[in-house]
């Protein structure tokens, strides 16, 4: 059984806006780290964007900074990633993905354990 399933990805046009999900199951405490990577063809996995479900911080990576925002829902415990103002280099196959505990950060692969099997966003120009 997956332990994270993402959804939400697809086909948008530059400037447009996608909002991603990804659902936990399984137990997850209460304080993790929840977390979306990027991968695009002949790069490496990228991370772009977390939050740490204790306390609700969240870390937007430069290359994002401004149009998506991070956030999740303990109850339900989904992760979301609200993308906007959409451009052709945002596409690429999106991974959530958790690892507890902290910290969350460097914001790289190999720190994070658990993985969702992706979804792909396309921008078109």
């Amino acid at each position: 059984q997956d332990r994270l399933v993402e959804s939400g990805g697809g086909s948008v046009q530059a400037g447009g806006s996608l909002r991603l999900s990804c659902t936990a199951s399984g137990y997850i405490p209460s304080s993790s780290c929840m977390a979306w990577f990027r991968q695009a063809p002949g790069n490496e996995r990228e991370g772009i964007a977390y939050i740490y479900t204790g306390d609700s911080y969240t870390y937007i990576a430069d290359s994002v900074k401004g149009r998506f925002t991070i956030s999740q829902d303990n109850a339900t415990k989904t992760l979301t990633l609200q993308m906007n103002s959409l451009k052709p280099e945002d596409t690429a196959m999106y991974y959530c993905t958790i690892r507890w505990p902290g910290p969350c950060y460097p914001l790289s692969r190999s720190r994070y354990t658990w993985w969702g099997q992706g979804t792909q966003v396309t921008v078109s120009s």
